[in-house]
């Protein structure tokens, strides 16, 4: 079992917006329990969901849904009941749900892509990434062997853990260091980057907010501020946007100090 430590307070914290992405529900590798415990702790005027927030080429390959991913389905539609914006933006790993762009159900929005306006008035290109992606867009048989890998590499990470956790050290992603230290893994990351932030210079906007690569950061590329809210199999992290219009990438494994399974 995942050992969540209780929360200091009962109150929320409230930001103007939210954006999760690559949650991969269906997966073993979902940390579902960590993303209840984010969503119950933070609220938000807007929530945007990136991409990949179910996996359907997993599903299809191999059925695994568990009650936390179900709760995590009916926590995001409490949220829209009660108010929230919802905003789904369909990735290529749930690109089953572009078929229904402009048709909201259970009152979240789905959409292609969204321009969002910060408070500080800047303008925002939100959106998953996955057409940006040479191998996705060109190459999917590659694309799926490359998935399958990823998964192994999730695989051995949770044993990794395990062995960590019963020596008394905290959660640390191998997988997602062997994936940054790899020379093409990080060429390819480097190019992808490059051509999100040019899209965003095409289409003339301050920045752009994407997800895909599992690689959650911040930084400005030429002008442009280029935001990536990370992932929910690796290192749990979701990018904010705080009243004022300052962005910012949580990490909730730092912040709640969890301990991962």
């Amino acid at each position: 079992m995942n050992a969540i430590p209780p929360s200091d307070s009962n109150e929320p914290t409230r930001y103007r917006t939210i954006w999760i992405s690559d949650i991969h529900l269906g997966t073993r590798g979902c940390k579902a329990d960590f993303l209840l415990d984010f969503l119950k702790h933070n609220e938000s005027d807007t929530l945007y969901l990136v991409g990949d927030i179910i996996d359907i080429w997993r599903m299809r390959r191999s059925w695994y849904w568990v009650q936390p991913h179900n709760d995590v389905v009916q926590k995001l539609l409490r949220k829209a009941r009660k108010g929230t914006r919802v905003v789904f933006i369909p990735g290529n790993h749930d690109e089953i749900f572009r078929e229904y762009l402009g048709n909201p159900f259970g009152g979240i929005e789905v959409e292609e892509e969204v321009i969002h306006t910060l408070a500080d008035g800047r303008r925002f290109l939100v959106l998953h990434g996955d057409k940006f992606d040479t191998v996705v867009r060109y190459a999917r048989w590659l694309a799926v062997l490359g998935d399958s890998a990823y998964a192994m590499s999730l695989a051995m990470n949770a044993w990794f853990n395990a062995i960590r956790r019963r020596l008394g050290y905290p959660y640390w992603s191998l997988s997602a260091y062997l994936k940054h230290r790899v020379k093409n893994a990080v060429e390819y990351i480097g190019r992808f980057e490059e051509a999100v932030a040019d899209e965003a210079r095409r289409r003339q906007v301050d920045g752009v907010v994407c997800g895909h690569i599992h690689k959650a950061e911040i930084r400005d590329m030429d002008g442009i501020t280029y935001c990536n809210d990370g992932d929910w199999v690796e290192s749990c992290t979701a990018l904010v946007e705080h009243a004022d219009g300052r962005l910012e990438i949580l990490s909730w494994a730092e912040v709640r100090q969890l301990s991962f399974a």
